[in-house]
């Protein structure tokens, strides 16, 4: 027995840190439960007798090594605060507690997370100062803080995250100027201050960020000469209500006033502001005094008037900001409600975690004998494993598509020689709740339209981990690749293929929406050029339709981050959280301009040309003309009202197909 014992000693002192930092990890996952859900009625699932890493505890996922790497709470009506605790975790890579009511401030030991690329806070009643430790989290891609109850400056440490590309503030009670260290963010693409308090010049600096695409200042109290080099965002730079603006060359900006040297560095920051380098006229002048006394009581008098006079312009501003933020909370509130009585928002019950979580054991959905669902309804769409391997040649890379973070699809061709498309999906990317599971099959497998992509079946392998979607192979590839095309390319589609996608895939909308057959309305969430495909005739098909029905919520918020980015997603979702039928109409309207344009990146100034100089100047100039103008007045004004801002102003893709069947 003690033989037995030295001989397996070494192994058993090996698995005891092991051991030892699991046990700290669920301590501290309780603590931090403890925290964001004091009267524990949402993180039910989170246990002291439970592995956080065996996908018990929901919204928690771990890597390979069994740590915490990514918390996703959003939506789930928390109303605690954000514990010390959680720089503990110092895996994670993701954490996700927007759309919340969660209070209190933002520990400052949240900077030991070092590996954090996504925090999201928005949408939140987090108040006090944004901490300054925050910059020294190299790896943060994303920060959202917007919507909350957020005070003070902006920390200047914030221009250290060289990694940064979304920086959102907006609606909070911030107040200072503008940092000028913003302006060294080399990846920094979308910044958003508008909806504080926020005052002084806007640093000339902030305009070279290289890769600033988005500016958005508006509804603040800044003042003085607008950089000229903003000029090149054009419609991606917003800054109305702030009357003591100026500059030329912008529209709404008065010309101005030659107070301030342009040829002088960058503005002053809250903590530097000095009167040296300012003109003789600005600057102040020191005074002859014959008597001493006097000389004193007039230096107080000045500093007296002074002080009156920012606390009078504090006054002021606060009090035309005061209206303006009252009503901002009502509608946050009405948000929020709104928030926890729906059940479309992207994050539910039964949320599932992102990073490589093995499944329990029991987990095969579609086991013979296990579940008469699956047996009477999908078994004539089931392939076997055999099957699909055969028809890939085992998976071979010469039959490899393409690769995501979500899958892998490849090219197969089955027995009776039809060439397919198979879609591999790891189980870890899948709802872990079977019932769930086989519901957005059958949805997946109902769906029969002819402008949408056709599933002719899938398998599901325990033994491999995967589950196996099988569609119709779109003979021409998808939309993506018919933009950004040089003059003279072969693949430049003429404008009546154009005309034609567009009405296939607003028929394969509208059949989604519930027209035509389909009793209730199923938003596809990702319409995007890359998941409208082109069969052999060039007919438009959507792919991905339901998709969302079979994942995990966690994989789909990370598939929105993406749509997100390629300019798909609709405005609103930012505040409510919420995908309707209107933010599916927002993607289309982005996808005809896209066919419009015969680009992929569709940005502001496409509206504002068509706007202003009409439709025919935005048409693919590799069309060389040969177009129908009144095609295009048309397609271009559907464009404009389903990338309306508003998404009631938006019509119904109901509405759209009417206006396309008229002459």
């Amino acid at each position: 027995m003690s033989s037995l014992l030295l001989l397996y000693l070494p192994l058993l002192l090996s698995l005891f840190p092991i051991i030892l930092a699991s046990s700290s990890q669920l301590d501290t996952l309780m603590a931090i439960k403890y925290s964001l859900d004091p009267h524990s009625r949402y993180l039910t699932s989170w246990t002291p007798y439970s592995d956080p890493c065996t996908g018990a505890f929901d919204g928690v996922a771990c890597n390979e090594q069994g740590r915490v790497a990514n918390i996703s709470l959003q939506g789930k009506g928390l109303s605690g605060s954000l514990p010390a605790a959680v720089g503990e975790l110092k895996s994670l890579t993701g954490l996700y507690l927007h759309f919340n009511a969660l209070t209190g401030t933002i520990p400052k030991e949240i900077a030991n997370l070092s590996y954090l690329t996504d925090l999201y806070l928005n949408v939140n009643n987090l108040f006090g100062d944004i901490p300054r430790e925050i910059g020294n989290m190299s790896n943060l891609q994303v920060l959202q803080l917007c919507y909350n109850k957020f005070t003070g400056s902006i920390p200047t440490e914030l221009g250290n995250l060289e990694r940064l590309g979304v920086l959102a503030l907006q609606y909070n009670e911030l107040s200072g100027a503008i940092p000028a260290s913003l302006g060294q963010l080399q990846s920094l693409t979308r910044l958003d201050l508008s909806f504080n308090n926020l005052f002084g010049p806007i640093p000339v600096r902030l305009a070279d960020a290289p890769k600033l695409e988005s500016l958005n200042i508006q509804n603040n109290s800044l003042s003085g000469n607008v950089p000229a080099a903003l000029r090149r965002l054009r419609g991606g730079f917003q800054y109305i209500n702030n009357p003591g603006l100026c500059g030329t060359e912008f529209t709404s900006l008065v010309a101005c006033k030659s107070l301030f040297d342009p040829s002088k560095p960058e503005p002053f920051e809250p903590d530097n502001f000095s009167t040296k380098g300012l003109p003789a006229s600005v600057e102040p002048k020191a005074e002859k005094c014959s008597d001493e006394t006097h000389c004193k009581k007039s230096m107080q008098y000045s500093r007296m008037g002074l002080v009156f006079g920012v606390i009078g312009i504090i006054v002021a501003s606060t009090v035309s900001m005061l209206s303006m933020f009252v009503w901002f909370r009502r509608q946050k509130q009405k948000i929020e409600s709104t928030n926890n009585a729906s059940d479309s928002h992207v994050s539910r019950k039964n949320a599932a975690p992102l990073i490589s979580l093995e499944y329990s054991n029991g987990w095969d959905p579609l086991a013979k004998g296990k579940n008469t669902y699956s047996q009477e309804i999908l078994e004539s769409f089931m392939f076997n494993l055999e099957e699909v391997e055969c028809a890939t040649q085992c998976f071979s890379e010469a039959n490899l598509l393409g690769k995501s973070n979500l899958s892998g699809i490849y090219r197969g061709i089955l027995r009776d020689g039809s060439v397919v498309v198979v879609k591999c999906i790891n189980m870890t990317s899948c709802k872990s709740d079977e019932t769930e599971f086989l519901k957005g099959l059958k949805i997946l497998t109902s769906l029969k339209h002819e402008n949408i992509a056709r599933m002719r079946g899938f398998c599901c392998s325990k033994g491999r981990g995967e589950c196996f979607l099988v569609y119709d192979f779109a003979q021409n590839g998808n939309l993506s690749q018919y933009l950004d095309l040089k003059k003279g390319d072969t693949k430049i589609l003429e404008w009546s293929a154009r005309v034609s996608i567009i009405h296939g895939i607003a028929r394969g909308i509208g059949y989604l929406h519930g027209k035509k057959g389909r009793k209730q309305a199923l938003v596809h969430q990702n319409i995007s050029a890359e998941n409208v495909l082109l069969d052999a005739h060039c007919n438009s098909l959507l792919a991905d339709s339901g998709l969302h029905k079979l994942l995990a919520d966690d994989v789909v918020f990370s598939a929105l981050k993406a749509s997100a980015a390629m300019g798909y997603l609709a405005p609103e979702y930012s505040t409510t959280g919420r995908l309707t039928e209107k933010s599916d109409m927002y993607a289309f309207g982005v996808i005809v301009f896209q066919l419009l344009t015969g680009k992929s990146d569709i940005t502001q100034l496409y509206h504002y040309q068509a706007q202003a100089y009409g439709f025919n100047d935005i048409v693919d100039v590799n069309l060389e003309g040969r177009f129908s103008e009144s095609e295009a007045a048309k397609l271009g004004s559907i464009a404009l009202l389903c990338t309306h801002e508003s998404p009631h102003e938006r019509p119904s893709m109901h509405h759209v197909m009417q206006e396309l069947s008229e002459k």
